[in-house]
């Protein structure tokens, strides 16, 4: 008598199920990097049809450019009509996070500023400006846009904390060359300069932020000044600063995530056959115990 093999095909659809399963790590939750902080948009419009196209090339060259640096600035078109821009994007984000931002503002800025000649598109990871030539320029120091939380931490000693973080983040933005985050007992501070600011005029500019966060914010929980050459954010955690992933750390993360599949997927494929082989020994020696009997 030849050993059944019933129990085998049973047994075969759940051993390649079990290997060809592969968990799927539930999607996270979108960041807010691609929301709008604000705009600024001039009020006359591109009248020569040759600025137009410079607009559209000097989008073009932008976003090519954000694939692999994170200031990128130029100029698109000749004389009357050429177009200075740039963009910026955080310095914490990712290549593809600033490629995925960047990417966004140029349909942004038509939708919201229409073909005027110069506009200025701030996302909270990244930003578009560009001016024809000749466009009126104004001090780095000026302050384009504030906003302060509504919620105030007052008679707790905030105000002193957040101040000293302030002061590292200062301290830092130089050997940062130009972007430093940093935290204080629950205070989470971060500064960025342009591109093409040099350092000192990078630490002034963002000692006038502070000075304006502390005077227009006061005991605020959160706050974000822009200035045109600068912007500084900070926040209070309670609880504490949370952890903030970066591009490698969710690597290495889904990484294990394989990792700890594949070993599940191995105790379960080794488990299946361990029962496919007592099953078939059980069968076998029920077997040998009918043929004795029936001698």
């Amino acid at each position: 008598m030849g050993f059944p093999t019933k129990p085998f095909s049973l047994l075969f659809p759940f051993m390649v199920l079990f290997t060809n399963l592969e968990l799927t790590p539930l999607a996270e939750s979108a960041t807010d990097y691609t929301a709008l902080v604000y705009k600024g948009c001039a009020e006359q419009a591109l009248s020569d049809p040759n600025a137009g196209q410079a607009l559209s090339a000097l989008f073009g060259s932008l976003v090519s450019q954000s694939t692999k640096a994170k200031f990128f600035k130029t100029t698109s078109g000749t004389g009357q009509t050429s177009i200075t821009g740039l963009f910026q994007c955080r310095g914490d984000l990712s290549t593809s996070d600033c490629y995925n931002c960047v990417n966004k503002l140029p349909q942004m800025s038509d939708k919201l500023c229409g073909k005027s000649i110069a506009s200025r598109i701030q996302l909270y990871g990244c930003y578009i400006l560009y001016e024809v030539a000749g466009f009126a320029q104004i001090s780095g120091m000026k302050m384009l846009y504030k906003t302060c939380s509504a919620t105030n931490v007052a008679g707790s000693g905030f105000e002193e904390r957040r101040d000293t973080a302030f002061s590292s983040m200062e301290s830092g933005m130089v050997s940062g060359h130009g972007f430093y985050a940093t935290s204080y007992e629950s205070v989470y501070v971060l500064g960025q300069c342009e591109g093409d600011v040099g350092d000192a005029d990078c630490s002034e500019c963002v000692k006038s932020a502070v000075q304006r966060a502390q005077v227009e914010c006061g005991s605020s929980i959160s706050g974000q000044i822009y200035l045109h050459k600068c912007f500084i954010s900070y926040s209070y955690y309670p609880n504490g600063v949370p952890r903030r992933s970066s591009s490698d750390s969710s690597s290495s993360s889904s990484s294990g995530t394989r990792q700890t599949t594949g070993k599940t997927v191995a105790i379960i494929v080794g488990g299946a056959a361990a029962l496919g082989f007592v099953v078939i020994c059980m069968l076998f020696a029920r077997n040998l115990m009918k043929k004795h009997e029936d001698f």
